[in-house]
């Protein structure tokens, strides 16, 4: 496919992504290889998405410690509990949804949301992209918000590059769905516990982390939230060197969570998990 029929794949010429991308391979095929992958794969991906959770809501301002997720049972609350909750709801959704992106990627992201709002927002707005006039609670992104016309045709013009397909690499592609949602806020609340999902979604679907245990959410965390509306910024920009600075601090954010991942099988083969 050439870089005009793909656009997402055209992307990865830019300064920096391709080191990324390979760096990004690279971290991760050792993390596969680490020998507790073998017998014990599945308490790795649970503890990842439990990880990947808190870090998701601690970037929607529930900055709650790892064991406090870990113990609570309760998040029924307002506030950052409610916060918590949308994040491990949609952690265990996600893995879901994975044949249904392929072929629908806009019903996903309805599901997501619904699967977010969890009950808290009991009217017709759950669900479904919000409509001109209505409002968006997205408090942590400071950024114009476009017109309900725009968020329609950018995430119709999203699902059709998706669907048609990509040669672009999995971390282009998870960071531009990523950087879209974000820009677009298309749902009138969780917009960005959506698009932290809808980015695990492409990694796992694209067969780079079919395990799903290198949590990028917790890797956005860790990069800290100024650094996160920083490289958001340059991705609403659309120059060259803003797009790519966006995709590479994805990049870094996948690799950190491959680090935490990595201690985790550490901890694991130690028995002190």
């Amino acid at each position: 496919m050439s870089t005009t029929a793909d656009p997402l794949a055209a992307l990865g010429s830019l300064p920096g992504v391709a080191a990324s991308v390979e760096s990004v391979r690279k971290a991760v095929d050792r993390v596969y290889g680490h020998r507790v992958m073998r017998r014990r794969s599945n308490e790795v991906t649970s503890e990842a998405a439990l990880r990947g959770a808190r870090g998701s809501a601690a970037l929607s301002g529930a900055d709650w410690a790892l064991e406090e997720v870990r113990r609570r049972t309760d998040f029924g609350g307002e506030g950052e509990p409610r916060t918590v909750g949308a994040a491990l709801r949609l952690t265990a959704e996600a893995g879901q949804l994975l044949s249904v992106w392929r072929q629908s990627p806009l019903r996903v992201l309805a599901r997501l949301h619904l699967v977010a709002a969890g009950g808290a927002q009991a009217d017709d707005t759950v669900g479904r992209p919000r409509l001109r006039g209505e409002s968006v609670d997205e408090p942590l992104v400071d950024l114009p918000l476009p017109d309900a016309d725009e968020v329609s045709g950018r995430l119709e013009g999203l699902a059709a590059l998706l669907i048609a397909g990509t040669e672009a690499p999995a971390l282009v592609t998870a960071a531009v769905v990523h950087g879209e949602l974000l820009a677009l806020r298309p749902f009138g609340s969780c917009n960005g516990l959506v698009a932290r999902a809808a980015e695990r979604i492409v990694l796992v679907g694209s067969g780079l982390d079919p395990k799903s245990i290198c949590p990028a959410e917790v890797g956005h965390a860790e990069q800290g939230r100024d650094a996160y509306a920083a490289a958001l910024e340059g991705y609403v920009s659309g120059t060259p060197d803003g797009l790519a600075a966006w995709i590479t601090h994805c990049g870094r954010a996948a690799e950190l969570g491959v680090r935490e991942s990595t201690a985790v099988c550490e901890a694991l083969q130690r028995g002190a998990a």
